[in-house]
């Protein structure tokens, strides 16, 4: 392995550092939403909209299942992003042995444990009864490539930790221009269905881990450990749970609110199901860059915690939320002048309905970009400097949010109601996440011999008598001391 490898995101500027991360780190959620948006073009043209509706209604419990596996991986990925900083390479090894031990446990467990439970899952969200069958074939075959989801994930994450967030980005493309011929192949050729369609996206993500896993053995000489460094360690186990779990109950309980949310769209029958999936899957598109600077700012809090320099966060932040502001801007004019072209890659233009339903919905959420910047930008950057619990229960402001738009608005007001169910929820988290940052800020901001930090990095966890860092601190590109 060469320095150009890593990138030390603990010295330069901030903007530059960040927006060097983050172009390939956007390109790589692209591509992934760019196949699942092929899954539901291919579905919705040549499986008709039944067959959309029954896929679009796993949408929320996809999410809850595969964003806990996700979030996980994150959070896995935090301990090794602070020890990168901190220069402690041993233990930096150790931390990613352990995170991979985890990750097969949790993988083999919760695969056993939630293909049991699907069609019960789908039954108690009341998917309708024309499509509940198409909609079991697809998700059942999803929740089997739940170990293909960990293996990438883990392996992106130490990678990303690292400040390489290029080498994912190169597996992801092969990943997605892979994921595109196999569903053509099993849905036109083999005539499997929708069960074609998700067979196509497990294949390629487990395809592209695996690849991904030995490029990293490779070509990453920092993470060549010994025996002894690869042992399960039960301490180093207890913090990294501590991380991922956390984050992993973060997607699950944001994921709840949107259960309710897709139930009570499932009571308004198929139609509104297929114009929720399909204004969602193109929703997800446009929000990538969103969830790419949340990423960036896990890794760039993360390493700068480590390396103990907490000047360079509120720069980090006032960059970050900058970049992020001026993109939403950019993606509301492109929705508003091309939202019902964009509908068409989906739905034929004779179904009306529908069709005005995704433009609905497109214009009122991408009207609230700005607070969806600040819930990705603050949340994965606490994140990353070791609050994870804060970061969890900002998931729960969200899963209330939706959760009351989906008890008490959709029954009444249909699917206007449902359109502004992510807006409630963004805003929502924020009102806790903004004074959730300053409050950690503060407590950053104490002087070398009082209390400590608070910041549960995993240094201070394992190595509790380190020294405690300066009270000089910025919050919003302010020095405060």
């Amino acid at each position: 392995m060469t320095n150009k490898t890593v990138k030390d995101m603990t010295s330069g500027t901030p903007a530059k550092l960040i927006l060097e991360f983050f172009v390939p780190m956007v390109f790589g959620l692209l591509f992934q939403q760019l196949y699942n948006m092929v899954d539901t073009i291919i579905v919705g043209k040549y499986l008709g909209v039944n067959a959309l509706a029954a896929v679009g209604s796993t949408g929320s419990v996809n999410f809850m299942i595969i964003g806990f596996c996700i979030g996980v991986c994150n959070g896995f990925a935090i301990p090794v992003a602070q020890k990168f900083g901190e220069k402690n390479f041993s233990q930096l090894r150790k931390f990613a042995a352990n995170g991979a031990w985890l990750s097969l446990g949790f993988a083999v467990v919760m695969t056993t444990v939630i293909c049991m439970l699907c069609r019960n899952i789908l039954l108690w969200m009341n998917t309708p009864k024309d499509i509940i069958d198409f909609a079991y074939s697809y998700i059942f075959v999803i929740f089997l490539g739940i170990p293909a989801t960990y293996l990438y994930n883990m392996v992106s994450g130490i990678l990303r930790s690292l400040g390489d967030s290029k080498t994912p980005l190169y597996f992801l493309v092969m990943s997605s221009v892979l994921n595109v011929a196999l569903d053509l192949f099993t849905i036109l050729v083999l005539k499997m269905g929708v069960a074609g369609a998700a067979w196509a996206t497990v294949i390629s993500q487990a395809v592209s881990g695996i690849l991904c896993l030995l490029y990293m053995v490779k070509h990453f000489e920092i993470l060549h450990m010994t025996k002894k460094e690869a042992l399960p360690n039960k301490d180093m186990m207890k913090v990294l749970c501590g991380f991922g779990i956390p984050m992993g109950l973060q997607y699950s309980i944001t994921a709840i609110g949107s259960i309710i949310l897709q139930a009570a769209v499932n009571g308004l029958g198929s139609m509104s199901v297929a114009a929720m999936t399909a204004a969602s899957r193109i929703g997800m598109f446009f929000c990538c860059p969103f969830d790419a600077l949340g990423s960036t700012m896990a890794t760039y809090g993360g390493q700068n915690i480590g390396a103990r320099k907490f000047h360079r966060i509120g720069e980090g932040l006032k960059a970050a939320v900058f970049m992020g502001s001026v993109y939403s801007f950019l993606a509301l004019a492109v929705l508003f002048t091309f939202g019902n072209t964009i509908a068409l890659l989906f739905l034929d233009s004779d179904q009306v309905q529908i069709l005005s339903q995704v433009k609905q919905y497109l214009l009122i959420t991408s009207s609230f970009f700005i607070p969806l910047v600040l819930v990705n930008v603050v949340r994965f950057l606490i994140q990353g400097m070791g609050y994870s619990k804060r970061a969890m229960f900002a998931g729960v402001c969200e899963m209330a949010a939706r959760a009351a738009v989906g008890f008490l608005l959709v029954p009444r007001f249909g699917f206007l109601a449902a359109c502004f169910a992510s807006p409630s929820a963004w805003i929502a988290a924020d009102l806790f996440l903004i004074p959730s940052y300053l409050s950690i800020m503060r407590k950053l901001s104490r002087d070398e011999s009082g209390a400590g930090t608070g910041a549960p990095a995993a240094s201070n966890l394992l190595n509790p008598t380190e020294k405690q860092p300066s009270k000089r601190v910025l919050f919003f590109g302010k020095l405060h001391a």
